[in-house]
């Protein structure tokens, strides 16, 4: 592969995938980067396959558990020759972003909405013609505002999770693998220092991250109406060992952090944690536009309400009228969850809106 030349253009995304899953925001990267991208991780080519409204993929297996140091000075060649290189702002991307544009002497670019540069294109190992300078607009103050950035050079920028493009097509990308394919290390610069992998150890399903989360059970008034604060509490705590039984993770509405039912760090939608889970499944959520605007778009959404007409059963694959803490605490003794001691749920109860 021949070495990066100066002067050249054209954006290209990095993504990091962990057994073919491919991180939040991989897909907004892409975008970003003109349907151009480069996958690398574990389960490479099957994540490179993944990928929505992609036009050019390359893939490199480099193995599991990740050496940003190693992988930084691998990838370097490898993207020297574009002027911007966009990477989600996933754990492995925010870990591997710093490293490289140090490798690659570019300055980081940390929270970006958006970003783009000049018209150009190319290939690992291309050669464009010019260098036009970066633009990106940053997130600042918990994402109520944006920054324009302007940088006259190449960069590397990490872009926050934003919300989906409804209806975006999914295209067939053209996946390939990278030139000399291989862990990571083997070829090209040597190894640089990092952390030696002991074990993988999976994240505790009651405190882990949303966003990194492929199931998220998510609770809204609606399964805590007619409770008082203390009982409500109880109801939600139940959602999360429910979550943590099917293998996921416990979501909720603004309504629900607000009351004190659960923490803030649960919360989804525009004002809180944007997902994009394989399974969403809803307990009393209605559905209104500042928490479907944090859901992403989840292969499958199950909706549990009263109100057969609401937003999130008229979107759900699946929707269920039926009481949401009802069918909550029948789930979680199929599954055997301990349900607490406390009157049985009122089959009755009116489903509020979020």
């Amino acid at each position: 592969m021949r070495p990066p030349r100066p002067g050249s253009v054209g954006p290209v995304a990095v993504v990091v995938a962990r057994d073919g899953r491919l991180p939040i925001g991989a897909h907004q990267a892409v975008d970003e980067a003109r349907g151009r991208a480069i996958v690398v991780g574990s389960g490479a080519e099957v994540g490179a396959g993944e990928l929505v409204g992609a036009g050019e993929v390359w893939w490199s297996e480099t193995g599991p558990g990740l050496r940003p140091g190693t992988l930084a000075a691998w990838l370097a060649p490898r993207v020297g020759h574009f002027a911007l290189v966009v990477m989600p702002a996933s754990p492995d991307g925010r870990d591997l972003a710093p490293r490289l544009a140090a490798v690659l002497g570019r300055p980081l670019v940390a929270g970006a909405a958006c970003a783009a540069c000049g018209a150009g294109g190319g290939s690992p190992g291309g050669e464009p013609p010019s260098s036009p300078s970066v633009r990106a607009l940053v997130s600042r103050i918990d994402d109520r505002v944006l920054v324009p950035v302007e940088i006259d050079g190449p960069a590397v920028v990490t872009l926050s999770p934003g919300l989906p493009v409804p209806g975006r097509p999914r295209t067939l990308p053209s996946v390939r693998p990278l030139p000399e394919p291989g862990e990571v290390g083997s070829t090209g610069p040597p190894a640089r220092p990092d952390p030696e992998l002991i074990a993988l150890v999976e994240p505790d399903l009651h405190t882990m991250d949303l966003s990194d989360a492929s199931r998220v059970v998510s609770g809204g008034a609606g399964l805590a109406a007619g409770l008082d604060d203390h009982r409500a509490a109880g109801t939600f705590a139940l959602l999360g060992a429910v979550a943590a039984a099917l293998g996921g993770s416990a979501g909720a509405t603004r309504v629900a952090t607000d009351a004190g039912w659960t923490g803030y760090e649960r919360q989804i939608g525009t004002t809180g944690v944007t997902i994009d889970p394989d399974l969403y499944l809803a307990f009393g959520v209605s559905g209104a536009a500042q928490h479907v605007g944090g859901v992403g778009s989840p292969r499958h959404i199950v909706s549990v309400n009263t109100d057969g007409s609401c937003p999130m059963t008229a979107m759900a694959d699946l929707g269920l009228v039926a009481d949401a803490r009802a069918l909550l605490v029948e789930l979680a003794r199929r599954l055997g969850v301990d349900v607490p001691d406390g009157p049985a749920p009122d089959a009755g109860a009116e489903v509020a809106d979020v």
